[in-house]
């Protein structure tokens, strides 16, 4: 091999693509351990440091890095096979995994299909609903709504439901599909633990978005949106009684309603799962868009749910997309009797064991007191942020902590505004936001902050 006495971001510009990056782009840093919530890493020009991964590495090393138990469950399971195909053959952790997602999701979804990745459970989801019309006789219903802001990943059809402005469609317009995309929800502040929105807000919103499926039900297959949290497409905090709405309108045109929970599962936003949110009443004004009634209820439930980031703590990709009894009876029942879908690595049991692991720390531990505590030390936090030239709003749900901008971020100066204060950032469009790992503490929940708030006042501008 030859000599190369290049430090590794050297040897790596030009070399490998980065996530939305030109191969030319800044060097990127190397990280030479992690542990814990801290990243050891080696900037460009040669200086070593620790840093807090307040990105929870793109949201889903929620247990930190080096965690006991998930290390000591993929060792163990790797001592006795790392893979095996699963066309016809099964495995121990794949059926414990199944087992435990069914039990802790709501109970209309029995059925689990597991993916290689967030995007891959997005694209069988919307198989499954385009599959599910076809058996019902309606093949002509081809297309999706979906919301503006949205985003469900890059693959093909799941970029294809992102949003149509900001979701890359204008690289791609061959190949996308005509999509119908409802007017991004209207905001929800969190006060005294209840997400609040405006009713006379929600009621114009229903209204616009019942037309919008009246309209084009006859192509659509199905409805699909991030619950409450639009992550990638701007951190956006919405009013949860939109998705009773949803619920409502899909019922009345035999749309499935399809929750992509990838980013806000497992406890991310201060509850499980982020549909529990919808559990508000509805005001009268809205009900006669298509609305849930005034009374409070129960969550709103999808047919179709896509997990996955944290669900194996961030050690190995791997996702899963359970549906409803009823829509597994409709696909098992027609011309092909399954669903057409199946990846190599589907049910890979070193990450079914690396997820059975993690989601047994989250039932066992306090999951939901340390995302609280999260949530308290960003949002007194950064409200030192509010007030800095060019910050436009500062808010926060569960943990995720936003200081959103006027003004596109500089993302080399506020990476280095963050790290001079040892944290790690990872701004992108007009945000400085963190999501941190579930394990930090008070103190290390002000370093966070205090990072955001140097990020945001470093590029913010008058």
């Amino acid at each position: 091999m030859p000599d190369d006495r290049r430090s590794l971001p050297e040897r790596d510009r030009g070399l490998l693509w980065h996530p939305y990056a030109p191969l030319a782009g800044p060097a990127p840093y190397a990280v030479e351990a992690a542990n814990g919530i801290r990243l050891a890493l080696r900037a460009p020009d040669g200086r070593g440091f620790e840093a807090i991964d307040a990105m929870s590495s793109w949201w889903c090393m929620v247990h930190g890095y080096r965690n006991p138990a998930l290390d000591r469950a993929v060792f163990d399971q790797m001592t006795r096979f790392s893979h095996v195909m699963f066309g016809g053959l099964t495995h121990e952790p794949a059926v414990q995994l199944a087992e435990r997602l069914r039990r802790i999701t709501p109970e209309p979804l029995q059925h689990v299909f597991l993916a290689d990745s967030g995007s891959i459970s997005v694209e069988v989801a919307l198989k499954v609903a385009i599959q599910y019309q076809s058996a019902r006789g309606l093949p002509e219903r081809q297309n999706f709504l979906a919301f503006r802001g949205g985003y469900h990943g890059d693959t093909f059809a799941a970029m294809g439901v992102s949003d149509p402005v900001g979701g890359m469609h204008a690289e791609f317009p061959g190949q996308l599909a005509g999509n119908v995309f409802a007017p991004r929800p209207p905001a929800a502040m969190l006060t005294a633990g209840r997400l609040v929105g405006d009713d006379a807000a929600l009621a114009e919103w229903a209204e616009e978005v019942a037309v919008l499926v009246a309209r084009n039900a006859s192509r659509l297959a199905g409805i699909i949106v991030e619950p409450v949290l639009q992550g990638a497409g701007g951190m956006h905090i919405y009013d949860p009684r939109c998705l009773r709405v949803l619920r409502e309108l899909a019922d009345a045109e035999g749309l499935l309603l399809m929750f992509d929970e990838i980013a806000t599962g497992f406890g991310r936003t201060g509850k499980l799962f982020a549909a529990e949110w919808s559990s508000e009443p509805v005001p009268d004004s809205a009900v006669s868009a298509g609305a849930a009634g005034p009374a409070a209820a129960a969550a709103v439930v999808p047919d179709v749910l896509c997990v996955g980031k944290a669900l194996t703590g961030g050690y190995l990709s791997l996702a899963a997309m359970l549906c409803s009894a009823e829509v597994a009876g409709v696909i098992s029942g027609s011309r092909f009797g399954a669903l057409m879908h199946g990846p190599t690595f589907m049910a890979n049991p070193l990450a079914c064991a690396a997820a059975n692991a993690s989601l047994e720390l989250l039932e066992s531990g306090d999951w939901a007191g340390r995302v609280a505590g999260i949530q308290s030390g960003l949002t007194e936090g950064l409200q030192a942020a509010a007030s800095l030239p060019g910050v436009r709003t500062v808010r926060s749900l569960g943990a995720v902590g936003v200081v959103e901008l006027h003004q596109p971020v500089d993302v080399p100066a506020a990476t280095e505004a963050g790290l001079a204060q040892g944290v790690w950032l990872r701004p992108f469009r007009n945000l400085v936001y963190a999501m941190p790992p579930y394990l930090c503490s008070v103190g290390d929940t002000v370093e966070i902050a205090a990072g955001m708030v140097a990020a945001a006042g470093r590029v913010g501008g008058p």
